[in-house]
């Protein structure tokens, strides 16, 4: 469905003065600071975030599933609700797909929906962490690692396909993520796997078009418990060096271990030029997948200090990160879900535009924590939704999104046309 645009501006026109109020109290307090707001609000429109098409159904656990109604069954369900999405916020202006489950059959007409919807596609996602029913061999003890040679092929060949696929609908990157290590001691050759590994992905990586990257995903754990081949950062820097020069490391803020730094990560790997897309959600044991900021939202704002850093670093060669959610939504309507994590996001950004870098690196220069953490804390501690609400309004998006789709009754509606027990595949 679309939501017809007279409406949105209705519920604009309704919240438009108190948003006009806060946002000319925010002009001033940042105007006194020598900030340009009109520039930060400009910075806001441009930032855009991929949505997964597999994010658009509810998820679940081992445990259980509770599909919420409504949710989209084929693809073109999955790009409608992403243009509805985009429509809301301004910010959703890509889709991230998924094979084997979203093969396009027709790839223009797919490619006309999503312009239709202002949407292009972003990084296209393989999948060997699980086999398929009409897969010839399984991936239960690895995939690109395996010892046996015809599945490690298997492996390179779907991801080669995924590509292919990719390549027609006008994305340009490739993101790997795999389940490949064990479970128990002395199940896997640790050195024999990476360089399987290593072989494979090479393989995968002259299959890619000339302007074309490849993210290298990490994970410490699961679903294997004992070892993962691509365990860390460091492991996925050291593969992504060794094939080459459109290889980067893809950071998942759920894929750590508690307390790891993540924005020393986000910064070293920056200043190797090796950042080439972030997975965005939040966590509190482990790969939770949980609403971006619902847990942990002055990290966030933390790792967005040193991406804005890296960014507009003059003597930088880190490619502009790609951007995309990557959450399960066991309780919460995904639709509402993906934009509570949207406007996080954008949150966290807006609130890193603000930092006084000079001073910042002044008190950094004198040995001074406090100034440091006041400085940090001060843009931190600014409400910075004014911003995020006139980008949308300038752009055409809602100034309430949640709100708006809630009055709106949208997911009413999606149940009326897809029916209460569809269910989204991808999870």
């Amino acid at each position: 469905m679309r939501i017809d645009k007279q409406r949105i501006k209705e519920m604009n026109d309704q919240a438009l003065p108190d948003h006009r109020e806060g946002f000319d109290h925010l002009d001033s307090v940042l105007g006194k600071k020598g900030i340009d707001v009109n520039a930060l609000v400009g910075k806001l429109k441009e930032f855009q975030v991929a949505v997964p098409s597999w994010a658009l159904g509810t998820g679940g656990t081992r445990f259980g599933r509770f599909p919420g109604g409504g949710e989209p069954g084929t693809l073109e369900d999955k790009i409608a609700d992403v243009g509805l999405l985009h429509q809301l916020s301004q910010s959703a202006g890509a889709i991230s797909l998924h094979i084997p489950w979203d093969i396009p059959k027709d790839v223009k007409a797919i490619k006309e929906l999503a312009a239709s919807h202002g949407l292009i596609f972003d990084a296209v996602n393989s999948n060997t962490f699980q086999d398929q029913p009409d897969q010839e061999l399984s991936y239960k003890f690895g995939s690109l690692c395996h010892a046996d040679r015809a599945v490690r092929k298997q492996a390179v060949d779907h991801n080669l396909e995924v590509i292919r696929y990719g390549d027609a609908l006008g994305s340009k990157s490739l993101t790997v993520w795999l389940a490949d290590g064990s479970s128990f001691p002395g199940q896997l050759n640790f050195k024999k796997a990476f360089r399987r590994t290593l072989e494979s992905l090479q393989e995968i990586y002259a299959g890619m078009p000339s302007d074309w990257k490849m993210f290298v995903e990490y994970k410490p754990y699961e679903p294997n418990f004992y070892s993962t081949v691509i365990q860390d950062w460091g492991t996925s820097h050291m593969l992504a060096d060794k094939l080459g020069d459109r290889a980067y490391s893809l950071v998942d803020l759920g894929h750590h271990l508690p307390n790891t730094n993540i924005e020393q990560i986000v910064a070293t790997l920056m200043m190797e030029g090796k950042l080439g897309g972030f997975h965005f959600n939040d966590s509190k044991y482990g790969d939770d997948d949980v609403t971006v900021g619902s847990l942990k939202p002055y990290q966030l704002f933390l790792i967005f200090n040193e991406l804005v850093d890296g960014m507009e670093d003059p003597t930088s060669d880190n490619p502009y990160p790609a951007w995309m959610i990557d959450a399960s939504h066991n309780l919460k309507d995904p639709l509402e879900d993906l934009l509570q994590s949207l406007e996080a996001i954008k949150l966290a950004y807006a609130q890193a535009l603000l930092v006084d870098r000079v001073a910042l690196e002044e008190a950094r220069e004198n040995n001074d924590p406090s100034l440091a953490q006041e400085i940090l804390q001060a843009a931190y501690r600014t409400d910075v939704r004014p911003l995020l609400a006139e980008a949308r309004l300038q752009s055409g998006g809602a100034l309430d999104p949640i709100g708006t789709y809630r009055r709106l009754n949208v997911r009413k509606e999606l149940i009326a046309q897809r029916g209460e027990k569809v269910i989204s595949t991808g999870l």
